[in-house]
């Protein structure tokens, strides 16, 4: 049996998933992704604990490697759609271990991603039951290993989101809308707000001197904006989450280049904007790494605003958690349709046109996670599994280029070989920028996958079988 083989490609093969997203439904499932962590949290963390005011350096960085990779989905998406993403991609393009891989590692990535926001969710929460007077024990909001029994808001939310993405697509689509909306709203007051208060002393040193921790880890000087950049990437999954969704796109070969590209674009610019105007407002060295867009509109005595921030806050990152862990369910059930994962998985229930079973058992999975763990650094693993993918599907463009020139193309990448090649050495020149630890846990993981493999998935896979 070859590790390498392909399987064939159906876009619009009938998967039993109803077919009812458009090109803005999709557009606002990338956004509701995209913008949440990395403007409500990320901002402060990477502005005053890695680039100071050259965040906008940082995010312009990973910004124009997502624009390669994005080109690069947007074709694939196009041409092979299927719920497994990059992981489709791959079966289609290199071959069956590749895919494996890349499905493992998308695992891990919107696992660990969901039950990360579900944790930042937790902490926005009790801000602003804190701005209502009330105040939860600290055995309620932490985890065993913090000193508490558990996170419970955090379990809750995955809880209450797996009953919300169980009845259909639809109903949870226009929820993000709305939530969506509302979390835009909240980044548009900021702007309008805080831009009038910025002191062009405070980008000053615009890339302040580099100091290493213990570890080696760069902080400030271009070695600490590359850090940024790599750690920045947690804020990017939103598009590749957009393409999970082919299956229940309407037109997916139209629809979908046009939801990964329009919504990358759009947050990338309110990125720029925003970290701009935050540490122009608060020097890099006293922004609040926890809530930083709320706390600088404090520390400028505008209180209305930053209730207003808190609550969009919360709002975005609700979608964050939806649209991973949508993400996450139509991954796992592409691997369990093509039999590398177990079959019963990828049963869809006939009335709700849902995996059911799998988005509830996978809910009890990541609430559990999120109440009892304490992710810290594990959340830099996201990062690594996201370059990988993102790396990959470059390289599937320039394979079925090669291998599928027939292949119908809605859309196609520009200037090939050159703009994949682009998109994977900005993905692996941000790898390099990673701690060392965070390969180690990342190989200890692929480790687990690949013995996986080799013993279940690839006597059980439908090729296999076919063979």
């Amino acid at each position: 049996m070859s590790l390498f083989r392909t399987k064939p490609i159906d876009v619009n093969a009938d998967t039993g998933l109803k077919r009812c997203l458009g090109a803005f439904d999709l557009t606002m499932l990338g956004i509701g992704c995209i913008i949440g962590t990395g403007i409500f949290v990320l901002t402060g963390v990477v502005a005053a604990q890695h680039s100071g005011p050259a965040i906008v350096l940082s995010f312009i960085l990973s910004g124009t490697a997502c624009a390669f990779a994005a080109l690069s989905y947007a074709e694939l998406a196009g041409a092979i759609g299927g719920a497994g993403s990059a992981y489709g991609y791959a079966y289609s393009g290199i071959g069956e271990l590749i895919a494996w891989i890349i499905g493992w590692d998308l695992i891990l990535e919107y696992s660990i991603a969901t039950s990360t926001v579900a944790i930042g969710w937790s902490g926005y929460f009790g801000k602003i039951l804190e701005l209502l007077g009330l105040h939860l024990p600290h055995a309620l909001t932490n985890a065993p290993l913090d000193g508490g029994i558990a996170n419970v808001p955090a379990i809750v939310i995955v809880l209450l989101l797996s009953v919300l993405l169980s009845p259909g697509v639809p109903p949870s689509a226009r929820f993000n809308t709305v939530m969506v909306m509302v979390k835009l709203a909240a980044v548009v007051i900021f702007i309008l707000v805080a831009a009038p208060h910025v002191k062009p002393a405070n980008w000053h040193p615009f890339i302040p001197a580099q100091v290493a921790d213990a570890n080696g880890q760069s902080h400030f000087g271009l070695g600490g904006v590359l850090t940024g950049a790599s750690l920045i990437f947690f804020a990017y999954i939103g598009f590749d989450a957009v393409s999970t969704a082919a299956e229940e796109t309407i037109k997916p070969q139209r629809n979908l280049p046009i939801g990964i590209i329009a919504s990358l674009v759009i947050c990338t610019v309110l990125y720029i904007i925003v970290s701009g105007i935050l540490t122009g407002v608060v020097h890099y060295d006293q922004i609040d790494v926890k809530a930083p867009i709320a706390d600088a509109l404090k520390q400028l005595g505008i209180g209305w605003a930053e209730a207003l921030i808190s609550i969009g806050a919360l709002a975005g990152i609700t979608t964050v958690m939806l649209v991973l862990y949508f993400g996450l369910t139509r991954v796992v059930l592409a691997m369990s349709r093509d039999g590398l994962l177990p079959k019963p998985m990828a049963k869809v229930n006939p009335k709700t046109q849902t995996p059911v079973h799998l988005i509830l058992g996978s809910g009890v999975v990541i609430a559990l996670i999120a109440g009892l763990s304490p992710i810290g650094k594990v959340a830099q693993l996201v990062n690594l599994g996201t370059l990988a993918a993102f790396f990959m599907v470059c390289a599937s463009v320039i394979v079925l280029r090669k291998t599928r020139p027939e292949l119908k193309r809605p859309f196609r990448t520009p200037w090939v070989p050159l703009v994949p090649l682009l998109g994977m050495g900005f993905c692996a020149f941000l790898m390099a920028g990673l701690p060392a630890i965070t390969w180690e846990a990342f190989f200890i993981w692929s480790a687990v996958g690949l013995a996986t493999f080799f013993s279940y998935s690839r006597s059980h896979s439908e090729l296999a079988e076919q063979n």
